[in-house]
């Protein structure tokens, strides 16, 4: 179910992705554990898509979907929570860009523009990742990210890659 949070209230943009098992149950597991109490709350769900690898290209296709989320809680108390959902799903890093079980990002947040060691804020690759610009585009195209919507983003790079699943 899509549902737009363009006229919604929403605080953050959450990217989640899965190449591993069961990719899109694993999406809906790591939405429900992020907004498992009320200080993240769910305004907004993208579709889910299938697409191709980033980075390291020999491996599974990737399943994606973007969640707007309305919260109290800092930027940095989200992304503890986002990497929280990843460890009780059991993601281990070990290669970067490699094979995931699950990947929870913090895209933006409040419009704010945040860069710690730990938190770069807006997503520091959202301009050139199909898989997060498309799911995107369901809920809230109108974003403005590094002083263009996400509408513009995706009409600037190759999109093909990205199809919706099912």
């Amino acid at each position: 179910m899509t549902e737009t949070a363009q006229q919604a209230a929403y605080d953050a943009l959450i990217g989640i992705g899965s190449n591993v098992g069961d990719k899109a149950g694993n999406i809906a597991r790591a939405v429900e554990l992020l907004c498992a109490d009320r200080a993240v709350q769910l305004v907004a769900m993208s579709r889910l898509y299938r697409s191709a690898p980033w980075g390291i290209l020999e491996q599974d296709w990737f399943v994606n979907g973007a969640a707007a989320v309305a919260t109290d809680v800092t930027p940095h108390e989200l992304l503890r929570r986002c990497l929280e959902v990843e460890e009780v799903m059991g993601r281990v890093r070990s290669v970067k860009w490699g094979p995931r079980l699950v990947d929870v990002d913090v895209l933006t947040y409040r419009g704010e523009t945040i860069d710690a060691l730990d938190l770069k804020v807006p997503h520091p690759f959202i301009e050139q990742r199909s898989f997060v610009v498309v799911p995107l585009l369901d809920i809230a195209a109108n974003e403005i990210v590094r002083g263009r919507t996400v509408r513009e983003l995706a009409a600037a790079i190759d999109t093909s890659d990205c199809v919706p699943l099912g």
